[in-house]
């Protein structure tokens, strides 16, 4: 039987509670070796065994904990065993650099949820209830030590009795900054598209779910920062919001009043629920029940988004509405989402019909995170709220002695900050494709080092000259003496990344698919095997078979000039008597085409997994134009049949870097079309090929670990099936978990790619 490491960190009132004893106990049971400790971050523990008796033991960890146990955060990671011999209680951890935590913004607790909905409680129906063990952190903390005076609270004075729980050692509200009630708390108003006040307190609440029943879009002020909200079973409204929102199809996501409504939406499985109810109350991704009216809301989309209400105002509003909502981000596509009332009627005027807003300010924008089940474990695709900015800690003694800035990519940016040997992540900052896109990345990038108190010595970027992240590394720079930039190589990052999350070191084999990156030689790459070696350098020894982009960033929103791309490698100037294999272009287009392709104007070269997969769906007739990024990619995933498809041939040349050469497949793609096999059919094989060319990969370079990172790692069938695969070949895959394998994930791979560089 597989074994497997399971490192825990319990958060919250889990000291002083029988935790502990409670962890020993559990552990012997299942046969399971490690240790359990007090730390400053609450309770860490390792345990290791049988893989089953692992999982067995984190869900049990959760269900059956002390009774006095209140857990805020709960972070697990899967890691390789080392052989631990018993299972013990260890001293508590006092030693090292002391680092202050900032706990993320955790869901309501059970405690506080009762209390607004007891009529007899001085809090009921108030939105903005909270206490030690739940409600607003990240998002309102202005610096360290977090004390109510460095918090968007300062404004707000305690009444008496609120004062008197926070003073009382015994009370759950002890120290609770946000701590307030009706009576000295923040309120909420209703206003109109001209910020006029036209309700109050409950009534405002009231007035809003009338709203929302009326089929109008309110905007709401959430926790960490505006969301959208409509009717999720009202099909006109939610036409219109896409319409306002400029959101032709991208998949939204809904809020359930309850688990029981969740499964009417969704199938879910026991994790998949876990994950629902957890502290952090992401947003799951979940395959949606054929009967459940969902198509307006995730066009051509299998599965469904669904998140449980995490605050006393989205509990109070779900709960009188007694149905789910569309609860979207506020913001226009391509921005970030607003945190400012007034700020919200300038650029959501056109969107909203009504604001729900309140008068706590918000101190940094923070999403919605999303998380799927991948490979039997969840895997983060966005990370932000109830999960940033919790650090991952690297072995790295380089990074003692100086900071380290993350500065991220162009598209999912995130900022990342090193503090001895914890590297802090930001939340989901986005595309910065627009300038206030751009201005929320400057503020994070400046806000990070500055609550930590840290002044970076190194600022880590991509190695793309264009990218608003590296020029802003370059300004950087220029202001800060004795600061120096490290760029770091797109795909490298992506290993990296994933490499320190599941602790493991060089040499490793890791393979980096996604859509776009800056290559060493200049051209676009995305389909790479890079050689991670010990002296914290890197090697590509494989890539895909490169073709062309006809008119480079345009082909990203035209799959089908990736296709005719794809296909010009194939064919060259013989294409042209082949137009059966192109008929997606007017004879005016085509003719400017070919000539960008003949004459190599403007048409970049890729080895990009994404771009291939682009091609393939656009050949298949799935998507000539997308309206969203990955939009082709996933509906190719969603077009697969079952495994007994086999896989297509491809070859793998032997000149250095190899090259997986898939024009195999393609010519029995086109063979296939022919004949009139299923797209389901052809996709299954296109996977299932480029599964087997990560094996041949895998086999020649002898590497047990394989590293597996990018945005193609969100595909459910390739991950999983590329996991299986390597597990059958006694080779060890390491995928992401923690940390979105997309480039949510590059900050932290800058960071230890440039310490891992530096200790050799």
């Amino acid at each position: 039987m597989k074994r497997e490491r399971a490192r825990v960190i319990v958060r919250g009132a889990v000291q002083g509670v029988g935790f502990r004893p409670f962890v020993f106990r559990l552990a012997t049971e299942l046969q399971l070796q490690g240790w359990v400790l007090n730390s400053r971050e609450g309770v860490s523990l390792e345990a290791e065994g049988e893989a089953e008796n692992v999982r067995r033991f984190l869900r049990r960890l959760e269900n059956e904990r002390p009774p006095r146990a209140v857990i805020q955060s709960f972070e697990s990671s899967l890691l390789d065993a080392v052989g631990y011999k018993n299972f013990e209680i260890r001293e508590s951890a006092e030693s090292g650099a002391k680092t202050t935590l900032i706990l993320p913004d955790i869901a309501t607790c059970d405690d506080c949820l009762a209390e607004i909905f007891e009529p007899s409680d001085r809090r009921f129906r108030y939105p903005f209830t909270n206490c030690t063990n739940c409600g607003p952190r990240f998002s309102i903390i202005e610096a360290l030590p977090y004390d109510r005076a460095h918090t968007s609270m300062r404004g707000f004075t305690m009444c008496e009795e609120c004062a008197r729980e926070y003073h009382n050692p015994r009370d759950r509200r002890f120290h609770a900054q946000p701590n307030a009630c009706p009576r000295c708390g923040p309120q909420l108003a209703l206003w109109n598209l001209g910020g006029e006040v036209s309700s109050t307190g409950n009534d405002a609440l009231e007035a809003a779910v009338d709203a929302i029943r009326a089929g109008q879009i309110v905007a709401l002020k959430g926790l960490g920062g505006f969301q959208l909200l409509v009717d999720a079973n009202n099909e006109t409204s939610v036409e219109l919001l896409r319409q306002r929102k400029r959101r032709e199809e991208k998949p939204f996501a809904i809020m359930v009043p309850s688990l029981a409504a969740a499964h009417d939406w969704c199938e879910i499985t026991e994790l998949e629920e876990r994950l629902l109810r957890a502290p952090e109350r992401p947003i799951v991704l979940l395959a949606r029940q054929r009967s459940a009216p969902a198509s307006v809301l995730a066009p051509g989309n299998p599965n469904l988004g669904v998140m449980l209400p995490y605050t006393p105002l989205h509990h109070l509003l779900v709960r009188a509405l007694d149905a789910a909502v569309v609860a979207t981000s506020g913001n226009l596509s391509d921005e970030p989402i607003c945190i400012d009332e007034n700020e919200a009627l300038l650029r959501l005027r056109d969107l909203a019909d009504v604001f729900l807003v309140h008068n706590r300010p918000i101190v940094r924008h923070v999403d919605d995170s999303i998380v799927r089940i991948m490979a039997g474990r969840e895997m983060l695709l966005r990370r932000a709220r109830g999960y940033a900015p919790l650090p991952i800690k690297l072995p790295s003694p380089s990074l003692h002695s100086s900071s380290i800035l993350g500065l991220g990519a162009h598209l999912k940016n995130t900022v990342a900050v090193s503090v001895a040997q914890n590297i802090f992540v930001s939340q989901h900052l986005g595309d910065l494709a627009t300038e206030q896109a751009f201005a929320a990345f400057r503020k994070s990038a400046a806000d990070l080092p500055r609550l930590y108190d840290v002044v970076p010595q190194i600022i880590a970027c991509d190695r793309h000259p264009d990218y608003l992240s590296t020029k802003h590394a370059q300004e950087l720079a220029a202001r800060g003496a004795q600061v120096s930039v490290q760029p770091v190589q797109h795909h490298w990052a992506h290993v990296a990344a994933c490499m320190a999350e599941n602790e493991i070191s060089a040499p490793a084999l890791g393979v980096a698919w996604d859509g776009t990156g800056y290559g060493d030689d200049g051209s676009i790459w995305g389909g790479e095997f890079l050689l991670a070696r010990e002296d914290g350098t890197y090697e590509r020894v494989a890539h895909l078979r490169p073709f062309r982009l006809p008119g480079g960033e345009r082909a990203v929103r035209e799959p089908r000039r990736s296709a005719l791309g794809l296909l010009y490698e194939i064919f060259g100037e013989q294409l042209w008597d082949q137009p059966e294999y192109f008929p997606w272009f007017s004879a005016e287009e085509l003719s400017l085409l070919r000539q960008m392709l003949r004459k190599n104007l403007q048409c970049p070269v890729t080895s990009s997994c994404g771009r291939f997969f682009d091609a393939v769906a656009a050949m298949l007739g799935l998507h000539e134009r997308v309206s969203f990024e990955g939009q082709a990619a996933m509906s190719l995933e969603f077009a697969l049949a079952a495994d007994e498809a086999g896989s297509y041939p491809f070859a793998i040349t032997e000149a250095s870097p190899r090259q997986i050469d898939w024009e195999p497949a393609i010519r029995a793609l086109l063979g296939d079309r022919k004949v009139g096999v299923s797209p389901s059919i052809i996709s299954a094989r296109v996977h299932r090929m480029l599964v087997e060319s990560i094996l041949g990969v895998a086999r020649i370079f002898a590497q047990k670990k394989i590293v597996l990172s990018g945005g193609c790692f969100q595909n459910r069938y390739l991950t999983e099936k590329t996991i299986d695969r390597l597990r059958m070949e006694d080779l060890s895959p390491y995928w992401h978990q923690r940390i979105p394998p997309n480039d949510g994930g590059i900050s932290l791979g800058q960071i230890a790619a440039v310490a891992a560089h530096s200790q050799t």
